[in-house]
């Protein structure tokens, strides 16, 4: 996960030295110049990096001590956005993927550790250098080692939860044309999610694995973009109930 959180960086930092302008709006966040999002990425990794050094018995995001403002000029704040990921990844190898760690998403069944810290970190990355090269008309598709696992990721960690589902009980699969599948379930239980044996296939024994109520289809960039709200729903192969795909967006259950 290191690895891949390095190469993201240095591909957003790439699509920033790129751009004509640090005041240019960023399309998929139109609150914010590309200024803005090499800022929130940069201080939000120190952030992460402080909660992680920080070890298994913080109980809160931790802020991190001394951090410099993110510069204007834009070499120094790419070297800035350098030394950001920098404090990340070394307080990842420091602790371990196994160590505890705080995290938001206690109710999901995403561990809370280390490791699953630095999957979600790598995937926010991943998504903001989409956002970069966006900016810059030159948005290019995830690598698909990072595109299936943001898919499983982002079921995982943001789709699942014990609150209970406010509609009726349902199932929805996303297919990725890689040939990876996945289903997510939400009940009175609340949420949770899975990789399907084989893409698009489901043993007939396993009463939990019938026929989907809806069902998304797309590459797995498509999928994870989607998820993310960058491109829409619409934008995918949608059967089954589509209005499950409402209710699922809507819906924002206390983590």
């Amino acid at each position: 996960m290191p690895r891949l959180i390095d190469e993201r960086s240095t591909v957003f930092r790439a699509a920033v030295a790129a751009a004509p302008s640090l005041e240019v709006q960023v399309p998929t966040c139109p609150d914010w110049t590309l200024f803005d999002l090499v800022q929130h990425l940069g201080e939000g990794r120190r952030a992460w990096a402080a909660t992680i050094a920080a070890g298994p018995d913080a109980t809160a995001k931790s802020a991190p001590q001394g951090a410099p403002a993110a510069p204007r000029e834009r070499e120094v704040l790419l070297a800035w956005s350098t030394a950001s990921t920098q404090e990340l990844l070394d307080a990842l190898r420091e602790a371990g993927p196994d160590r505890g760690c705080w995290t938001w998403w206690g109710k999901s069944q995403s561990p809370q550790t280390c490791g699953a810290a630095a999957r979600r970190q790598l995937h926010e990355i991943a998504v903001h250098t989409y956002d970069a090269q966006l900016t810059l008309g030159a948005s290019q598709p995830l690598p698909d080692e990072v595109a299936l696992d943001g898919v499983e990721e982002f079921l995982s960690t943001i789709c699942t939860t014990t609150v209970a589902w406010p509609h009726e009980p349902a199932a929805v699969d996303y297919h990725a044309t890689e040939g990876r599948s996945w289903r997510n379930w939400v009940s009175d239980d609340g949420a949770r999610a899975a990789r399907l044996p084989t893409a698009g296939t489901m043993p007939a024994a396993d009463e939990d694995l019938d026929v989907a109520d809806a069902s998304a289809r797309g590459t797995a960039n498509e999928l994870v973009l989607a998820l993310h709200g960058r491109i829409p729903l619409d934008s995918l192969k949608l059967d089954g109930n589509r209005r499950l795909f409402d209710q699922l967006t809507a819906w924002d259950p206390e983590r």
